[in-house]
């Protein structure tokens, strides 16, 4: 005889827990096989292994039919086999996964079966408003399994894989698997899952069906119309003011926010396998509403069902059972279905948008009351978390085109939908926020009302066993024991003991013949449950959030994913939310499990990969509102530009003016700037209030939190924000200048410069809408352009721009076109000379509004010292490379030269010498490039120390001192240096040095003797200047039409650099030397023939020179000249060269 059934060692809540968490693992694994096996799987956005390549191998397309057709009866010999033979070990390997997968499928069944049959042999009473934990599980268990499977018979070529597996195995084995005769039948016995189970649930119905019946006190409370929702204040604080501290007054607590989609699958599933109970009046309702809800039911992650057809399928495959009335019914119901559910849940969403709301900003302002109605904030999320995941099952899964009902596309294209997501994440903020507040008032509430309310009742019990005696008592001891110092130590609360051993007692207390019947004590059971809700706020907050509002969901509906973040962005209004979606991307990592571990990195890449996306996006748009302001901002700048007062004041002036016909020829009068600012009203909005109300928005959404915890990494928006805003800035600033290389256009330094502090300016307001410091990115950013390249992506910055255009355009065009721009020492410009022979290229170039102090005082503003100093470096370059010319035509002329030197005291000796000199006109025109970019290096020198003097004047005093103070000794040269960079001119450029000195000697020739020869070449050189008609000395412009002016600059510089590199330090006796050379060739200008005289037309212009050359030595001196050349004779050319120029004027 066997013993009676002792149901307190049957582990019912154990069993329970420990199925429903395997289940939920073997759901997760069937998913993922399901997806790589299937031939017509979508996109999967968790990369996991992919299908073995030889289940694609035409050649085995016969072994597999054979194995399909003879399943689960295979032999194993067969002639058809053999080829498997030959790749066994593969096929163990890459199917082992696959099939064990199948096992544990079939002992969690067998698990399963064995768990509901005990409970049914207990006679459980089942009632969720009463034992909670024991009903949910049990109904969580019969929906994991029937979706477990009905998931396994939608599994593709399940059949070929198990036997192809199996006949590797005894190939390799000499023996089949033992497991493989029960699996075969299995997947034969659930090849049409609901048929099997509903055999198998015939005896559990008497357990099912209560459980069901007790979500009729729920279930339509909870599924209500949005109407009805706001009539009857759900979810308002504000519904009933005097009872805001309260409460909320519900015995029944754990089912306020109780899933109702897991409600919905509970019914339809119980309901299906337990169809004969229909005919009752409170299931039928149940039944009704479920089906009424919505047409797809979730079976596992995004596999689900269309729920009405499966129905209807499996009650026509039952004969005998006159279902007819039952099939009609339901295609009724999927009909009502389809023509009501979307508005409704539409409806439901608009209203849960302004609810959240609402509780998002009481709680804000009030975060004590998190304590008292933390209820609400676990219902709104698990309302709101339903509503989302029907959203997106029935958006991915529209129904069959043979339906007559047409879908409203509005009802499922919810562009708000971003703002209900946002409001989500605001109250789990908030709660996890204020943690302490809650685990403070529930502390409390636990020792000071929970605890003695338990103990009144465990007093009044009748009769209690030991067994349960003992639980109560431990369960009133440990909450009785609690302090709110505990919280304020910061001690770690665990309660899991506690709430097992509830879910035991429940167990003990509802099955037949209990010594103590949880029905009959309802206030114990109700208070208990209450109790361990109370406890799951102190210990367990972020595990109750999480399983109120996860929304991992969104990690298998990527598509839809990207789109409702997409419309987000297109959608102003909803900018401010756009945050939530990078945020919701921390979620994905609830949905992997212990159980499928190999899932878990993909889905976090996964999870890391769209969290970098929106971020980047989100950080691209407020950059392209930001570019679009300082667009607006930079053209109201240009309007404020000097020359466009030029219209103004001509119209003023010409006011004055008397003119019989002025009110013909007056036009319409041109818009001042300020005039946008001008407004009658505020209704209507300008283009820049708009941009300045998206870049709000956007700015409250990058702002809104500092880190987002993602996978095993944390972003930080605001980083983000930043790193994309330097590189479009830094983009910006190029783009600016409007460079060309093809045209050679380019931008005024003054205006980009203009432009620049416009766009600073706009950038600096940043700070008003998001908390960055904006100094930073002008700190990386601005300092980038005075190099060469930038940092970003080694792109030609500001800096080299300028420089090349410099160089390679204005100052080439000085030196080619001759007599059409001249260096104007007194206008401190280059300057385009008006001549009948200008060329077309340079109608359009003014050289002065490039190339004048204002506009390199602009040019050294942007670059800075660095590229002030690199645009040197470049010019040095040039005039080292014009030195090396010079230098082979001396060695060209050496011999004449060396005889020249020592004769330039015989004139007819040297114009003997001179008549055979070669290539004077290159040396003199060599000489003149050197000069003229010597002038413009002096130009932007003057301009970076007016700059800099500005900028910092008692660093620029202190480098001022040093220079006038530090003795001639070897730190001369870094002083020097230090000086130059500064912008101060030396006696002679150390980058003039430095480049001349990296030359390499030309045919090992002495530098020096090299140097003493170029130097008499240019002095016999310079009396050939006066026959050129552009060597006229203009008045106006203190310089020479052929800049031949510039000599003077190149020669004392050149001279300086030279015997300084290669000599013994003889500056002064070499150009004491030059001069003497110069002068005597001058003079001798004064002694030729009248026919002579009129080839030197320009004489006295040459004459001028020798003054200039002395002017700008440190080395030589006015009593030298005098020494030399009659200052007479300088005195006369002045005085004629001035005077034809107030001539010509």
């Amino acid at each position: 005889m066997s013993r009676a059934m002792v149901p307190s060692q049957q582990k019912l809540a154990e069993k329970l827990t420990i199925l429903n968490d395997r289940g939920r693992g073997m759901l997760t694994r069937i998913y993922n096989i399901k997806k790589i096996y299937s031939p017509n799987k979508k996109k999967m956005l968790t990369k996991t292994d992919s299908k073995p390549a030889f289940l694609s191998d035409k050649s085995l397309d016969s072994v597999f039919k054979y194995l399909h057709k003879k399943f689960p009866n295979i032999d194993n010999h067969a002639g058809a086999l053999q080829v498997i033979n030959n790749i066994k070990q593969d096929v163990v390997k890459s199917l082992s996964l696959y099939y064990f997968t199948f096992v544990d499928i079939m002992d969690f069944k067998d698990h399963v079966v064995d768990l509901l049959t005990t409970i049914d042999a207990c006679q459980v009473h089942m009632d969720v408003t009463l034992n909670y934990d024991l009903t949910v599980n049990y109904l969580n268990l019969i929906s994991t399994y029937v979706s477990l499977m009905i998931l396994m018979s939608r599994v593709e070529d399940r059949r070929v894989v198990l036997s192809l597996y199996n006949v590797a195995y005894e190939y390799l084995n000499a023996s089949s698997d033992p497991s493989f005769p029960r699996l075969g039948q299995m997947v034969i016995d659930y090849d049409i899952p609901l048929r099997k189970l509903s055999e198998e649930f015939v005896p559990h119905s008497r357990v099912v069906v209560p459980a069901l019946l007790s979500l009729h006190k729920i279930y339509p409370k909870r599924n209500l119309p949005a109407d009805q929702m706001r009539a009857t204040g759900m979810l308002s604080l504000l519904a009933e003011p005097l009872k805001i501290m309260n409460v909320p007054n519900t015995d029944m607590v754990q089912c306020e926010y109780l899933s109702l989609d897991s409600m919905e699958k509970w019914i339809i599933f119980s309901m299906m396998l337990c169809h004969t109970y229909l005919q009752e009046a409170q299931l039928w309702d149940l039944w009704k509403t479920a089906l009424q809800s919505g047409y797809i039911v979730q079976l596992c992650r995004d596999e689900v069902l269309h729920i009405h057809s499966y129905i209807n399928t499996f009650f026509e495959s039952l004969k005998g059972h006159n279902l007819h009335k039952r099939i009609t019914e339901v295609k009724d119901l999927q009909h009502q279905a389809l023509q009501s559910s979307p508005a409704i849940h539409r409806e439901r969403r608009k209203f849960l948008r302004s609810a959240l709301k609402e509780l998002a900003l009481i709680f804000t302002d009030q975060p004590g009351l998190l304590g008292p109605k933390g209820l609400y904030v676990f219902q709104a999320l698990a309302v709101a978390r339903d509503e989302i995941h029907w959203l997106l099952r029935h958006f991915d899964n529209p129904p069959s085109k043979k339906h007559t009902v047409k879908l409203s596309q509005e009802d499922f294209v919810d562009r708000q939908l971003p703002e209900l997501l946002f409001n989500m994440e605001e109250l789990k903020s908030l709660l996890r926020k204020y943690n302490q507040v809650v685990q403070r008032y529930f502390v409390q509430y636990l020792a000071g009302y929970d605890a003695v309310l338990l103990n009144q009742l465990i007093q009044n019990l009748a009769h209690c066993p030991e067994d349960e005696s003992v639980i109560l008592s431990s369960l009133y001891n440990t909450i009785a024991g609690l302090s709110v110092k505990q919280v304020e130590a910061n001690e770690v609360f665990d309660f899991r003991g506690v709430r097992l051993d509830w879910f035991r007692l429940q167990a003990y207390t509802s099955v037949s013949r209990a010594g103590l019947v949880l029905r009959d004590h309802q206030d114990l059971g109700k208070h208990l449950n209450m109790i361990v809700f109370h406890t799951k706020l102190v210990d367990y907050l972020d595990e109750l959030i999480n399983e109120t509002g996860d929304l991992s969901i969104y990690c298998f509906y990527h598509q839809i994913f990207e789109h409702q973040f997409k419309q987000c962005m297109e959608f102003p209004a909803q900018h401010r939310f756009s945050i939530v979606f990078p945020i919701i991307c921390g979620h994905f990592m609830n949905a992997t499990h212990e159980l499928c571990p190999e899932e878990r990195h993909s889905i976090g890449t996964t999870s890391v990969q769209y969290a970098h996306w929106f971020l980047k996006e989100m950080s691209d748009e407020v950059n392209q509102v930001i570019t679009a302001i300082c667009e607006e901002q930079c053209m109201l700048n240009y309007k404020l530009l000097p020359k466009h007062s030029a219209a103004s004041i001509l119209q003023s002036s010409n006011k004055h003016k008397k003119n019989k016909d002025k009110k013909k020829q007056v036009g319409p009068e041109e818009e001042k700037p300020g005039t946008e600012s001008v407004r009658k009203n505020r209704e209507n909005f300008t283009r820049m209030d708009k941009l300045h109300m998206a870049l709000t928005e956007l700015c409250y959404a990058i702002n809104h939190c500092n880190v987002i915890q993602v996978w095993e990494h944390g972003f930080v928006p605001r980083e983000f924000f930043i790193q994309h805003l330097e590189t479009r800035f830094n983009k910006a600033l190029v783009g600016m200048m409007m460079y060309n290389p093809d045209t050679s256009e380019i931008a005024k330094p003054s205006e980009l410069l203009s432009s620049v502090k416009a766009i600073m300016s706009v950038l600096q307001g940043l700070e008003n809408y998001v908390q960055i410091d904006i100094a930073r990115v002008f700190n990386s950013v601005l300092p980038q352009q005075t190099q060469a390249t930038d940092s970003f992506n080694g792109e030609k910055t500001i800096t080299a721009n300028y420089t090349n255009w410099y160089l390679e355009v204005l100052l080439r065009r000085v030196t080619v076109n001759i007599g059409q721009i001249v260096y104007s020492p007194n206008h401190k410009a280059f300057v385009t000379v008006a001549t009948d022979n200008n060329s077309k290229e340079n109608l359009y170039l003014a050289a002065e509004e490039y190339a004048d102090l204002t506009e390199l005082r602009a040019l050294a503003e942007l670059i800075g010292p660095y590229g002030m100093r690199y645009l040197g470096e470049r010019l040095m370059g040039h005039v080292a490379s014009q030195v090396d010319e010079l230098k082979k035509l001396v060695i060209q002329n050496k011999e004449v030269l060396f005889n020249m030197r020592t004769s330039f005291d015989k004139p007819e000796v040297m114009r003997d010498l001179f008549r055979r000199l070669g290539n004077v006109d290159s040396v003199l025109m060599r000489m003149t490039i050197i000069g003229i970019l010597l002038s413009f290096r002096s130009l932007a020198q003057d301009a970076l120390l007016d700059v800099l003097e500005d900028r910092i004047p008692f660093l620029m005093a202190s480098v001022q001192d040093l220079q006038h103070f530090v003795p001639n000794m070897k730190d001369t040269k870094v002083v020097n240096e230090m000086a130059s960079a500064a912008g101060l001119s030396c006696d002679i450029d150390p980058l003039l040095i430095s480049a001349l000195r990296s030359q390499k000697n030309v045919a090992n020739e002495s530098d020096y003797e090299l140097a003493c020869l170029l130097m008499v070449f240019v002095a016999v050189s310079i009396p050939t200047l006066a026959k050129k008609d552009v060597s006229v000395f203009k008045a106006s412009l203190e310089g020479n039409l052929s800049n031949c002016h510039c000599l003077a600059k190149a020669v004392n510089q050149i001279a300086g650099a030279l015997f300084t590199i290669h000599g013994p330090g003889d500056v002064s006796d070499r150009l004491q030397e030059f001069l003497a050379l110069a002068s005597s060739s001058l003079l001798r200008l004064g002694q030729s023939q009248e026919q002579e005289k009129e080839t030197f037309k320009n004489r006295e212009s040459v004459y001028i020179l020798l003054d200039l050359i002395v002017q700008e030595s440190p080395y030589l001196t006015m009593d030298l000249l005098e020494s030399c050349f009659p200052y007479a004779l300088l005195r006369n050319a002045y005085h004629t060269v001035y005077k034809a120029s107030a001539v010509d004027n």
